[in-house]
């Protein structure tokens, strides 16, 4: 396994690269992608460990997503066992996949927790008259998504690692930190270029909503278009793990091994 180090203007070919691959199998991604949002949505109503069991599959969530976006990158249709791949690939990365769900959710347990002691009881932020029907973010908020950043940083490429490369969860957090730090331009330009992708299309569609019907009809076509931007920024994530590793191997995805090509150390 080689990191690559790529220019800045990749990240702006992984939003494209997700894009058009999310149009090659819309409804499977959409589907898949809904399906995930159902399960997490369903475990985090159980008492008491809904949140943590929910937190612990993210990890293996994310590399299903992923391992979708692979299937149709190569030109087949992703069922919907892809998702549990995480799982399908042998006791080992299975049993190292929940490590990984372990440390991630103790992570962000200890985020959330630091925030709320730093910050203490949440706070309402000042809004005008008109601002009343927007959403509204606290500080304390604010400041455990932030915390949550170095978290986001060590789990990045750290399931693919796992489940593709065989890496042991510890050492897949340190090699994800360093290739993100290293390719840090390309995941800059493309957080830009996402963010701007989400500004455009969320103008665009509120203002055909408020020129249709008002705010109750921009209010009702945002929110659907909002989760297929965002199933669309999911199947993106595939490639910038791709492009930051080199491996011999190009297997499906639920074989063990990467799915990129290039020279092994």
């Amino acid at each position: 396994m080689k990191l690559n180090i790529v220019p800045a203007r990749t990240g702006i070919q992984w939003v494209k690269l997700g894009v058009r691959t999310f149009l090659k199998q819309p409804l499977a991604l959409t589907g898949l992608f809904f399906m995930y949002m159902a399960v997490v949505l369903v475990i985090s109503q159980l008492p008491v460990v809904g949140i943590v069991v929910g937190a612990m599959l993210v990890p293996a969530a994310t590399l299903g997503l992923m391992a979708a976006t692979a299937e149709a990158s190569a030109g087949r249709f992703p069922m919907p066992t892809v998702l549990v791949s995480a799982f399908r690939a042998g006791k080992q990365r299975a049993r190292a996949m929940l490590v990984l769900g372990v440390l991630y959710t103790v992570g962000s347990l200890l985020a959330t927790l630091l925030g709320g002691l730093l910050v203490g009881t949440p706070t309402a932020p000042v809004a005008t008259p008109g601002d009343l029907d927007a959403p509204q973010v606290d500080a304390r908020t604010m400041l455990v998504l932030l915390l949550h950043t170095p978290l986001v940083v060590l789990f990045w490429h750290a399931p693919a690692l796992v489940h593709w490369h065989g890496i042991s969860p510890v050492k897949s957090l340190f090699f994800s930190a360093v290739a993100c730090l290293r390719n840090f331009g390309a995941l800059f330009m493309y957080g830009i270029t996402w963010m701007a992708v989400f500004l455009v299309v969320g103008f665009v569609v509120s203002t055909v909503g408020m020129m249709l019907g008002g705010v109750a009809v921009a209010r009702s076509i945002m929110m659907p278009t909002v989760l297929l931007l965002v199933a669309m920024f999911s199947t993106s994530l595939y490639f910038t793990f791709r492009d930051s590793f080199q491996a011999d191997d190009v297997p499906g995805p639920d074989a063990a091994g990467p799915p990129g090509g290039g020279e092994t150390t």
